[in-house]
């Protein structure tokens, strides 16, 4: 069966595409659609259905743009009202593509329209089952987002729906039954997710908690909610995107493709109240940037910590990028709803500087160095709880990179510190927003946890009374 896993590590997402006979659809796109029109026209075949599962909370869906350039026409699953036109499918209702039959199998819970979608061959033999985020390997989708936009619906309401949707429309499907999830690892719509990114649902059945055979509903919602985390900031709003439209990811482009002298550049800064992001490398920007500028490096999990650092996705954006990485840039942006980029500073760090403008620095050292001093330090682990909890280095207070904007007033102003993360990408985001809120007395701790491993610092799971929840 021709059917196509497209995964972008990046967010952790994947979109499928099914070819059969000359027609072909898309499962949950990403905002940029040419790749699909490219994969479709490499088929010679036209694309006929766009699939989605639900309304997304984690990125800004294609469905829009796509449908425009193809003709194609979008699907939704019952209950579902979006402002646009669409087919709302009922429950079991079947499409064809080509000789492939598409059976929608409604599946509340982790949002009330989320549905499956299962696909039989030419032969009529049931093949794989493509589930959004009602199932993920290894985990399901949290059921707390849509309390973020209707409050009668409750977490608790939704893991109910789920329990149902899981045993009553999932698990009594075959073994054999291919699962196709929306996310892998990395992603914040579940929280136990594997690296694998497919798997036989029979498989599932048994190494899943959530597919535990005689779990009770009471069990599941206890372990379902158990150590879930606040979801991320931009998540409501990509939720309204998805139903409400947005703008065309062209015109989105078009008016972010502006090179800007370092004057420009400056006068925009302080006429709009512009985020100034810079996405180089965390050592380039330790090294040098602009002051009070951002970092969020590029080649990180970049538009999920944008969207979970910058509060709302209509924030004016300045963009420092590596030389040629500014389409690409603003394209990912994108993918998050950050439509409202104005421009980039053209030559860099480098124009900035022979324009005589001041730069600033990070002080930072080497995980060698921190050992000498680490016992009188004061540290700030900025990892996840979960990270913290099982290894981290004696009386370190975990302040996770996902709640600093929660947690400023806890941080020391008037005395120096040292924050490392895994690897030392988080702790320089985490550094560069402290600084552009006039915290300038940290150090931060390069390689983080992977460097102060390797040396006579002691790491313990012991977790100090005072650290952050």
């Amino acid at each position: 069966m021709k059917i196509e896993q497209i995964y972008t590590g990046c967010i952790a997402h994947a979109a499928y595409y099914i070819e059969n006979n000359g027609e072909a659809a898309i499962f949950d796109p990403l905002r940029e659609v040419q790749p699909y029109i490219d994969r479709a026209s490499k088929d010679n075949a036209k694309i006929k259905y766009i699939f989605e599962t639900h309304f997304h909370a984690d990125f800004v869906s294609g469905h829009l743009d796509l449908a425009e350039k193809t003709e194609a026409n979008i699907v939704f699953g019952p209950t579902a009202k979006p402002n646009f036109k669409a087919i709302i499918a009922e429950d079991n209702q079947e499409f064809k593509v080509g000789n492939y039959t598409i059976k929608a199998i409604h599946t509340p819970g982790h949002t009330l329209e989320s549905t499956c979608y299962l696909i039989s061959d030419e032969n009529g033999k049931n093949h794989g089952i493509i589930t959004g985020d009602t199932l993920f390997i290894g985990d399901v989708g949290r059921p707390d987002l849509a309390q973020k936009l209707v409050k009668d619906l409750t977490q608790d309401k939704l893991a109910e729906y789920l329990f149902h949707s899981l045993r009553n429309k999932i698990m009594p499907l075959s073994d054999d039954l291919i699962v196709y999830p929306n996310h892998g690892a990395g992603s914040a719509c579940g929280k136990n997710m594997s690296k694998e990114t497919t798997d036989t649902l029979g498989n599932q059945k048994k190494t899943n908690y959530a597919l535990r055979e005689n779990m009770t509903l009471e069990e599941f919602k206890t372990e379902l909610l158990d150590g879930l985390l606040p979801p991320p900031a931009y998540f409501p709003q990509n939720v309204m995107m998805n139903i409400q439209g947005y703008e065309s990811l062209d015109s989105v482009k078009e008016k972010a493709n502006k090179p800007l002298t370092p004057v420009t550049f400056e006068a925009i800064a302080n006429q709009t109240e512009a985020v100034i992001l810079d996405v180089r490398n965390e050592y380039d920007y330790i090294e040098e940037h602009i002051p009070n500028s951002i970092f969020i490096g590029l080649h990180g999990q970049f538009a999920p910590w944008v969207g979970a650092l910058i509060r709302d996705v209509k924030q004016p954006i300045l963009l420092i990028t590596p030389e040629g990485k500014e389409e690409e840039t603003v394209t990912r942006l994108s993918r998050v709803g950050f439509d409202n980029t104005l421009g980039y500073l053209e030559g860099g760090i480098e124009a900035w500087k022979k324009a005589g403008y001041e730069i600033d620095s990070i002080n930072s050292t080497t995980p060698e160095e921190f050992a000498k001093v680490f016992q009188e330090a004061k540290i700030i682990d900025a990892r996840k709880p979960g990270e913290f909890s099982a290894e981290h280095v004696e009386k370190a207070i975990n302040i996770p990179l996902d709640f600093i904007n929660e947690h400023l007033a806890e941080i020391p102003k008037n005395e120096p510190f040292y924050v490392h993360c895994a690897g030392g990408y988080r702790s320089v985001i985490w550094a560069s927003i402290m600084k552009s809120r006039g915290y300038h007395n940290m150090i931060n701790v390069e390689k983080g946890m992977s460097g102060i491993r390797h040396t006579n610092i002691p790491l313990t799971n012991y977790v100090c009374p005072s650290t952050l929840k």
